[in-house]
């Protein structure tokens, strides 16, 4: 695997159903460019590859200049082969003409004139001893300011309403409304981009188009249309005229900015401004490009194809290009109105699970989630699914960024602070080196104040309320990717809470998590399954007990949602697997965990007979739970057919053992 950095070997060891296909990609890339790869994933042997000292000075230089992204590779546990965004291509765009210098003069003091004297009066405020009173104007303020320095500042300003490790939480609040809604540029113009992209006449491909945009915001605008072959209604995504150079020239000038805050930046969030700013550029031009974001509509539909309950459009790839998407439209209701989804005869209660399983799956499943699921994004369709659309900004998050949040759920659950706030570090929030001391007793206090209102009263939204304010305090960096997360999940509770005012997250999280625990045969849940089920080396009934019953909970409300009804042979077969919890091949692991590792032997063994008694009815207890879930003959029949892998397992645990003895 010479030339494939640490991070793309991990991913390719453990991967996604989507992710393997690209890293597939990204490997005969390498094999047929080694000196490419090599600049792109920054292997640490480049130099005794190269064979001329010049060519060695360069590579250097470019990874030098790069280290930042690098730096987010490591951290996210990716690699990303191909960029649409780096410092370099950024500043050749913006100084590749006389024209555009003289542009991006201009509006460099136009920002910094702007930005200076907002900052002026925040001075004079505090100068005069007025800054806390006039926070909430000031914050009105700022809102209104980027929205008048256009696209790039909007975007930025959304960006900071989920990031409390830059700015204070009352300033976030009122960003959290910033609005995208900028007004629509001419049809003509947005036509005539639709027919370039199409090669032929607009008349030629549809029948009809709308007079007017459904939607406009300060990237696109979106029509609604009917196909002339199929008869088809679409959505038609178009891009901004010239949006592209506004864009490069603003992070260009971000940059620039970053590179004298990288001080400040240090001391407070532990890495460079500049790094902040990459972040950012990076996630903002993936959305200047369609193809990108018909790429990820293709990658959920693979991911949701066998769950009846999730609806994502389809993307017409032919019809489509990176200035204009064509997708197919959504005739759903909107999740602000919930009594039009009660008068379609749908179960509010069971549409709000199926929400936040789908939500859950994107993240701890898939890794790859909706960044930007706000009512507009998200309807109910008649029969029951819940649907997505706008897929242009979505996030990754590698096989070991998923594990690590499993991992800060188990340690949750078993109150190990000193291993959540570790978890932080290997995630990004924390710098690496990092003394997490000071840390330990700020998160243990916040999940103990959370924890004693108990799990019917749990809100997520306080709880990320207490969070921001250690972030504020603490040298700590919230990772793009984990900003999104916290604004998809906030979002979407906030959605829940619309629908049914007594919606409480945890209700409906715990549940799925306790169903994934028990039965994805993935070997890193199952070691950790094993973590929750002993603590200081005791086994936990009552938690074993609690989980069997929380994912029986999942499995029933799924299995009442309308979408499960339909005859499609396809809908039968995962409404067959839905309506029982299905333990087969995790009573079928145990058993075989049970016979070859003595450790767990001996736990489980001393549970049993714990207080010098026999726990025959935690047996029981746990058996009636499962009496109508599990197929007896069939596991019996698995069991039997995996007696010689086991056998064979006890041989080579033996034979290990008797050698190590020697």
């Amino acid at each position: 695997m010479e030339g494939i950095c640490t991070s793309c070997l991990y991913t390719w060891i453990t991967p996604s159903s989507i992710e393997y296909k690209r890293r597939r990609k990204h490997l005969n890339t390498v094999k047929k460019n080694r000196s490419l790869s090599r600049k792109i994933c920054a292997v640490s042997s480049v130099s005794t590859t190269q064979t001329s000292s010049e060519k060695s000075g360069v590579l250097v230089k470019d990874i030098s200049r790069t280290s930042a992204l690098e730096q987010l590779d490591i951290e996210r546990g990716v690699c990303i082969p191909f960029r649409k965004y780096s410092p370099e291509l950024v500043r050749n765009k913006v100084l590749e003409s006389r024209g555009q210098i003289l542009s991006l003069v201009g509006r460099g003091i136009e920002i910094v004139w702007s930005l200076g004297l907002y900052y002026t009066t925040l001075v004079y405020d505090y100068l005069v001893g007025r800054d806390e009173e006039v926070v909430p104007f000031r914050a009105r303020q700022l809102r209104k300011l980027l929205c008048d320095l256009g696209p790039s500042f909007i975007k930025a300003g959304q960006v900071l309403a989920n990031r409390p490790d830059i700015i204070r939480e009352d300033y976030m609040n009122e960003l959290c409304i910033l609005q995208d809604d900028v007004p629509a540029f001419p049809n003509q113009v947005a036509f005539n981009i639709i027919e370039e992209e199409l090669g032929q006449p607009l008349e030629a491909v549809f029948s009809k188009i709308s007079s007017k945009t459904i939607a406009a915001a300060s990237l696109g605008q979106v029509y609604r249309a009917t196909l002339r072959a199929t008869g088809e209604d679409v959505a038609i995504k178009v891009l901004r005229p010239q949006i592209e150079p506004i864009i490069y020239r603003d992070l260009f000038l971000f940059r620039t900015l970053a590179s004298f805050l990288n001080g400040i930046s240090l001391q407070k969030l532990g890495c460079n401004a500049e790094l902040i700013v990459d972040e950012f550029g990076e996630k903002l031009l993936e959305e200047l490009d369609y193809t990108l974001e018909a790429r990820n509509i293709e990658d959920f539909l693979e991911n949701f194809k066998d769950d009846p309950t999730v609806k994502i459009p389809k993307a017409y790839r032919q019809l489509s290009g990176s200035r204009v998407l064509v997708m197919e439209w959504i005739d759903g209701i909107r999740c602000t109105d919930p009594q039009a989804i009660r008068d379609e005869g749908i179960d509010v209660d069971g549409f709000l699970t199926v929400g936040v399983s789908a939500a859950l799956r994107q993240l701890l499943e898939f890794g790859l989630f909706h960044g930007d699921p706000h009512p507009g994004n998200i309807f109910a369709m008649r029969d029951g699914r819940i649907a997505y659309v706008d897929f242009g900004n979505v996030a990754v998050l590698s096989q070991q960024n998923k594990q690590i949040l499993i991992d800060a759920v188990v340690h949750a659950v078993n109150e190990d602070y000193a291993e959540m706030a570790n978890d932080f570090t290997r995630l990004g929030f924390l710098a690496s080196g990092t003394d997490v001391a000071p840390i330990v007793p700020a998160l243990e206090a916040i999940w103990q104040n959370s924890l004693e209102k108990g799990l019917a009263d749990f809100n997520f939204r306080s709880v990320t309320g207490k969070f921001n304010q250690l972030v504020y305090n603490y040298p700590i960096r919230i990772p793009e990717r984990f900003s999104l997360v916290i604004r998809s999940l906030l979002t979407q509770e906030g959605i829940c809470l619309t629908l049914e005012p007594r919606f409480k997250f945890l209700e409906v999280a715990y549940p799925y998590v306790a169903k994934r625990l028990l039965t994805d045969p993935n070997p890193a849940l199952r070691e950790r399954l094993i973590q929750v089920l002993f603590k200081d080396g005791l086994f936990q009934w009552k938690r074993l007990e609690n989980l069997i019953s929380l994912a029986k909970e999942n499995v029933t409300k799924l299995s009442k949602n309308p979408a499960f009804q339909g005859n499609n042979r396809g809908t039968i077969k995962h409404l067959k697997n839905e309506q029982k919890l299905d333990l087969t091949d995790t009573i079928k692991d145990g058993a075989r965990l049970f016979i070859i590792d003595e450790g767990i032997r001996r736990q489980l063994l001393l549970a049993l007979t714990e207080d010098s008694k026999l726990h025959i009815q935690e047996v029981v207890d746990v058996y009636r739970l499962l009496e109508d879930q599990v197929d007896v003959p069939s596991m019996a029949l698995g069991l039997a057919q995996d007696l010689p892998s086991v056998a064979r397992d006890i041989l080579l645990s033996w034979s290990s053992s008797v050698l190590s003895d020697r």
